[in-house]
């Protein structure tokens, strides 16, 4: 089927650029001996993820339960759940041990720790436990130089009924910086300040079996991994203009737009208006600190092309696009196709029930995606 024949708005995914992406990511967890436990979160659907850990050992990072249970069902059974949890979400964590699924739990609070601990001996089993450590982004976890980043770790070594699983970070504030240096940066200060503390931890008798990081960015570009047992980026398999924006990645490299079609054409304004708006893009407005004018996501053409163009506005089911003198605005027709590389391809994913899985510009596959928390 071609392209220009399904509905809009709908979502394009490039299996091609799927493809290398994973097989790059993966040669960087392969080089520097560390294992690949890829964040689900991204694109929510089996097929993907099948992608992403073909090679690997099939462990996968998720958000929420409900993406747990889901992947659980498909045979992904070692998961990593990469949120801290709370006593509310206990019974469902609780119903996917029970199912014989590897689940491994993350948490920042002591308090959290002792109800664990009684969770589990009521459950009749054990939980593995890692603590959240905060290496920079300041949204959760503990500081590393903190004398809680030893004592949680002490206290889930010492109760009854937890493993403590290891340490694990994330760099979001990756995302906030300009430059492939400064990526570079905080990727190295990410695996450092892991490393040592690890080492911290160790020196005072606490195993620490795991060391886990990573964000797309940092992974992206660090230069090595020593001392780093897991890396767990998640955004680097489709890619979108955020990343390539920041050095990520390349504009190329992206491999989720969204078919939209022209529905008004604006030539006092030289506007053109299109039918895919926030519920199908999303109002992410991307990397605003790197790129002023970077709007609502970049506009290509059919073949997927830069027309120069970006969306400058939206409204829940418009999207409006700044022309100016573009070539294209001159020739455009209502009813005609455009791409949108989004900003973020996580949030416009969020948006969308299925995939149209695309090669060489033509609909090849429908890949489901679920939701849900």
């Amino acid at each position: 089927m071609q392209i220009e024949q399904i509905k809009t708005p709908s979502l394009l995914l490039d299996v091609a650029s799927v493809r290398r992406n994973a097989f790059r990511m993966g040669e960087i967890a392969h080089r520097n001996s560390s294992s690949l436990r890829p964040h689900v979160k991204t694109h929510k659907s089996i097929e993907v993820a099948r992608i992403q850990t073909a090679g690997h050992g099939g462990a996968i990072t998720v958000s929420t339960l409900a993406e747990a249970k889901a992947f659980s069902k498909h045979g992904f059974n070692d998961i990593t759940y990469a949120v801290p949890i709370e006593r509310g979400k206990f019974a469902d964590a609780v119903e996917i041990i029970q199912s014989g699924v590897k689940l491994n739990l993350l948490t920042d609070d002591a308090d959290t720790v002792k109800a664990l601990d009684e969770a589990a001996e009521k459950a009749g089993g054990r939980f593995d436990v890692f603590v959240k450590i905060d290496c920079g982004t300041h949204r959760v976890g503990v500081e590393p130089h903190t004398a809680e980043a030893v004592e949680i770790p002490r206290l889930i070594s010492d109760a009854k009924n937890l493993n403590f699983a290891g340490i694990l970070t994330h760099a979001g504030h990756s995302y906030d910086v300009k430059t492939k240096d400064e990526i570079l940066d905080v990727a190295r200060h990410e695996r450092d300040v892991m490393v040592e503390l690890a080492e911290r931890l160790r020196d005072l008798s606490i195993d620490v079996p795991t060391v886990s990081i990573g964000s797309t960015p940092t992974m992206s570009v660090v230069d090595h991994l020593e001392g780093i047992d897991e890396i767990r980026p998640g955004n680097y398999i489709f890619f979108d203009a955020f990343q390539a924006t920041l050095g990520s990645c390349t504009f190329g490299d992206t491999a989720l737009t969204v078919l939209t079609a022209v529905i008004h054409k604006d030539r006092t304004r030289k506007r053109i208006v299109v039918d895919a708006g926030a519920i199908a893009l999303s109002k992410d407005r991307g990397p605003v600190h790197a790129d002023t004018g970077c709007g609502y996501g970049h506009v290509l053409d059919l073949e997927g092309n830069e027309t120069g163009m970006r969306v400058t506005g939206l409204s829940q089911e418009h999207g409006e696009i700044g022309a100016g003198e573009s070539d294209v605005f001159h020739r455009i027709k209502i009813g005609d196709r455009l791409r949108i590389l989004a900003n973020h391809s996580c949030l416009t994913a969020a948006q969308h029930l299925h995939y149209n899985v695309i090669e060489d510009c033509k609909i090849v596959d429908r890949w489901e995606r679920f939701g849900g928390w």
